[in-house]
């Protein structure tokens, strides 16, 4: 019997957590996003949804699926590219990341986990506020 992979089952989980949560499906699509080995690109494109454009991810993701917060100084202090990478590569133990190992390539994987890894990604702007409404 072949293997199933289970990424496309957990990508719909997230995506409707996404659509209960109201934050909107920008990323962790399943769509590639090309070869870019830009890992703040790879990052803004697959990872910010939930996690935040600056790694901070909203309120709701932390409430409905328990996202972390990558910006937290515990976080912070044992963050390496090797930890990123593993958990990119096979997602999360409550499979509600999903893996993404074979939706990016490893140079893709590496990358981003290099970014998130380095002092960059905390030095990121912090996200325009909402626009009021009219």
């Amino acid at each position: 019997m072949a293997e199933v992979n289970p990424w496309p089952i957990a990508t719909l989980a997230a995506a409707a957590a996404l659509a209960v949560t109201g934050t909107g499906a920008t990323g962790c699509s399943g769509t590639p996003i090309g070869n870019t080995t830009d890992g703040k690109l790879v990052f803004q494109a697959m990872c910010a949804t939930c996690h935040g454009a600056d790694g901070k991810p909203p309120e709701a993701m932390v409430a409905r699926i328990g996202v972390h917060d990558l910006t937290a100084p515990e976080f912070r202090a044992r963050v390496t590219p090797g930890l990123v990478e593993h958990q990119v590569r096979v997602g999360s133990k409550s499979k509600l990341m999903p893996p993404f190992e074979g939706a990016l390539s490893d140079a893709q994987i590496s990358s981003v986990a290099a970014f998130v890894a380095s002092p960059q990604f905390v030095a990121l702007p912090p996200p325009p506020p909402p626009a009021a409404p009219h």
